[in-house]
């Protein structure tokens, strides 16, 4: 497993394929609240315990690209981390997420395109050892850290 890079974000050349990075997430109610506001995705099968508790789930249920958006927010801050950029994701759902679920998102590199500064990032996630998704990500890394400039003295 490894850490965010000192500086915010990996480059390019830092990337290995196997490099890998998690992340652990309790959904709660007030999150589902929150990604349904961000959404505008106001299902009541998120929403309404009622509504839910009559459907094949029988309660409540996170949306899942809110479980999702916790692989990216592994792929935006961990690895690679600041300055990475998504160009395609795809995913696969395999079990509900509950109110009070660990959902521990998982980021593997798994293929490295130095041409083209991208890479291939296998994301999962899972509850209590179970796969709940899975999919890759492709993202574009930057090939070098930004330098900042001295101020210019005044004068």
């Amino acid at each position: 497993m490894i850490e965010p890079h000192p500086s915010g974000g990996y480059i390019l050349d830092e990337l290995a394929v196997g490099m890998t990075a998690e992340k652990r997430v309790t959904v709660t109610s007030e999150r589902i609240d929150h990604f349904a506001e961000a959404s505008d995705d106001f299902n009541p099968l998120h929403m309404d315990e009622a509504f839910a508790s009559k459907t094949a789930y029988r309660g409540r249920i996170a949306h899942g690209l809110l479980s999702a958006s916790f692989g990216s927010a592994v792929v935006g801050t961990i690895l690679p981390g600041a300055g990475a950029i998504y160009l395609g994701q795809t995913l696969s759902f395999h079990r509900p997420v509950r109110i009070g679920d660990v959902v521990v998102a998982r980021v593997t590199v798994a293929t490295i395109d130095e041409a083209a500064a991208r890479v291939v990032l296998r994301c999962e996630g899972f509850v209590d050892g179970e796969l709940i998704m899975d999919g890759d990500a492709t993202v574009r890394v930057p090939r070098r850290r930004r330098v900042s400039k001295a101020p210019e003295p005044n004068g």
